[in-house]
């Protein structure tokens, strides 16, 4: 990937996590898997998204809901993140890339539907779906580092104030990739060299934050759970698109 495509990438995919607290790396390992190996694009933007979630947990630590992340999340994922990173030894993460994105495409369509239908907050899951939904989470962020889509359809049910749902998954990102990284380490994709890359990249990241930031500000509730489904949709269909056309 050519100097300005990595600067592009982060601008647009780190833009879309300073608005809603997720989703750059699903943006940006969908649309850059076009370019890039995943390995080396895992590489690269994993350091970046820390230093943007420690950021956004910084500017938002009265939000977040301690509680909720230590008690109810973290455990569950943290299991799941075991699993998915076993499943990376034995099968290519490639292949599992259309199950995902359709997946994802379902939960976010249903999701924007009682976003659309009501402005209520939609009641939180029962136990089984809560638990189902966090380890699955965690599987899938051992796999591609973007667990985000089932860790949003879980939270959004709970954490009832946008700055809450911001803040409390952006310190979910420091405790998960926080823990992927030693891997990245252990396997070569992350290196000395790859984390000059990821220095290179935090003007744009300072400007996708930026104008997050500003996006975040303006939308009201309603909006907010509209543009955090629709969120889910597009990246859904990127993800689709994406491994189908490679």
């Amino acid at each position: 990937m050519t100097p300005a495509g990595w600067v592009a990438l982060v601008l647009v995919s780190f833009l879309v996590e300073a608005v809603a607290g997720f989703g750059s790396m699903v943006v940006a390992l969908t649309v850059g898997a076009l370019f890039a190996p995943v390995d080396a694009l895992l590489g690269v933007l994993v350091p970046v998204n820390l230093v943007l979630s420690l950021y956004l947990v910084g500017r938002g630590w009265r939000h977040v809901d301690w509680r909720f992340l230590w008690r109810r999340v973290v455990p569950l994922m943290t299991v799941g993140l075991a699993v998915g990173t076993a499943l990376t030894a034995v099968v290519d993460a490639r292949g599992l890339e259309p199950a995902f994105g359709g997946f994802v495409v379902a939960v976010a369509l249903w999701q924007l539907k009682q976003a659309l239908s009501t402005q209520a907050t939609p009641a939180p899951l029962p136990e089984v779906g809560r638990v189902a939904g966090l380890l699955g989470a965690g599987v899938i962020h051992g796999v591609f580092a973007t667990g985000g889509p089932l860790a949003v359809f879980v939270s959004a049910r709970e954490l009832r104030d946008k700055h809450a749902f911001r803040a409390t998954l952006s310190a979910l990102w420091v405790v998960m990739n926080a823990l992927v990284v030693p891997r990245l380490v252990q396997r070569g994709a992350t290196t000395g060299e790859t984390l000059v890359r990821s220095a290179s990249l935090l003007v744009p990241l300072a400007v996708g934050t930026l104008v997050g930031e500003r996006l975040h500000a303006v939308l009201d509730e309603r909006r907010f759970r509209v543009a955090v489904a629709g969120l889910l949709v597009v990246a859904g269909v990127v993800l689709v698109v994406g491994a189908r056309s490679r």
